[in-house]
């Protein structure tokens, strides 16, 4: 196929890595906003060329969509009015009912299918492109009902050529899941970050206290503001939800360990360790 990439990010990038080297894209045509990125992208090899969004949805079978979420509103709509007859249209952002708003009235919503990969890293731009990164993760496909059979095809084959499990739901259910299980991890992690940035005014003291443990869970405050400030923004009120009940648990370890009730904190932590047998098993369930 003609597959053209706009937003020529980890993403993006990272796509356009693995579709050429599975063999699935005949030619990569990248489109980005930032001139540097689409430069960087023809050096690097992650696309054959870099056109504008109209040239290149005009000759592209599957135009896929790897920008930030807000412009994913102002892009998709655009797309549609582009694609040739036969094309499919998918984003790839991380809230999902927004912007099946944004098209839902469009008069080729049929062949735009919205999904979201969970896949990612800490980093961005073109030089953060890496292969694999999606292989082993989940592609989640929403309001499949709303897209004609074969633009739900053209995509599936995507995600499988990435070795991606498959997972399909209404766009709502999309958000809450994910406002539980990406979107509040990334605040804990700024938060932790904010929180020892606060206490430890001597740099030298994190970095040489500093273990695995830590680094792991503010790994994540070193990812783009602007990209999840517009994920919050389109997932406010599941966010405001599920921060409650965080904080509600947050308030219990804080008030056990206050009164020396440490067997309660035991207990809390026992029944946390349920998660690893959800994540062993490769489950995605809705939060209770």
């Amino acid at each position: 196929m003609n597959i053209a990439i706009i937003g020529l990010g980890l993403i993006g990038g990272s796509l356009a890595l693995d579709l050429r080297a599975n063999g699935l894209a005949h030619h990569l045509i990248g489109v980005d906003a930032h001139p540097e990125h689409g430069e960087i992208a023809l050096a690097e090899g992650l696309v054959d060329e870099v056109a504008s969004l109209e040239e290149a949805c005009t000759i592209a079978d599957l135009v896929i969509l790897a920008v930030p979420v807000n412009a994913i509103l102002k892009l998709f709509p655009q797309v549609l009015d582009y694609l040739g007859p036969d094309a499919v249209a998918v984003d790839m952002g991380s809230t999902k009912a927004h912007i099946a708003e944004a098209i839902a009235a469009h008069p080729r919503r049929k062949q735009a299918v919205i999904a979201h990969p969970m896949a990612g890293t800490e980093f961005s731009g073109p030089k953060a492109a890496v292969n694999n990164l999606f292989q082993g993760k989940v592609a989640i496909i929403c309001d499949q009902a709303h897209s004609s059979p074969h633009a739900i095809r053209r995509v599936e084959r995507l995600f499988k050529s990435l070795f991606m499990r498959l997972i399909y739901m209404d766009a709502e259910a999309h958000d809450l899941h994910a406002a539980y299980v990406s979107h509040v991890s990334h605040i804990t992690s700024f938060v932790l970050a904010l929180t020892v940035l606060e206490k430890e005014k001597s740099e030298a003291n994190i970095f040489n206290l500093a273990s695995g443990g830590f680094a792991s869970t503010v790994r994540l405050a070193k990812s783009s503001p602007q990209m999840w400030r517009e994920v919050y923004e389109q997932n406010d009120q599941n966010l405001v939800d599920v921060l409650d009940s965080y904080l509600e648990k947050m308030q219990a370890f804080r008030d056990h360990i206050a009164r020396g009730e440490f067997d309660q904190t035991h207990q809390l932590m026992e029944a946390a360790n349920a998660i690893g047998r959800i994540l062993e098993g490769g489950q995605i369930r809705a939060p209770r």
